[in-house]
């Protein structure tokens, strides 16, 4: 959230519900002095609408990433773009990618995304 926030990005927000967490995120935005810039929410993702955010940014477990595709594609408006960290959402191509290994980051056009893979599975509940 904080790297959002030096890349321009606004608002910065972040969702976490685990306290530790979150406080953890909080204590790392003070002490690299962005206090009051960027915010961490104790709210569940899977609650929060996320229709008007134009870049999200998830870092989350492989199993968690068809689900939360279906949510994306649901709530994103088409100029969205999504960043996973760590784990690439299976189904969808990336529209570029950064990095290797551990430090690798895939990045989707929600527009694309919807072009490529109308019907993807991975976009539809279970």
């Amino acid at each position: 959230v904080v790297e959002a926030y030096k890349q321009g990005l606004r608002p910065a927000v972040g969702y976490e519900l685990n306290p530790w967490l979150l406080c953890l995120s909080n204590y790392r935005a003070w002490k690299a002095g962005y206090r009051g810039k960027v915010s961490f929410l104790k709210k569940d993702l899977w609650k929060v609408n996320l229709s008007d955010c134009y870049n999200v940014i998830v870092f989350l477990a492989p199993s968690v990433k068809p689900p939360l595709a279906a949510k994306l594609l649901a709530e994103l408006p088409d100029e969205a773009r999504v960043v996973a960290g760590r784990f690439p959402f299976p189904s969808w191509t990336p529209t570029s990618t950064l990095g290797q290994g551990l430090e690798q980051v895939w990045a989707y056009d929600m527009k694309e995304v919807r072009r490529v893979a109308p019907s993807s599975a991975e976009g539809s509940p279970v």
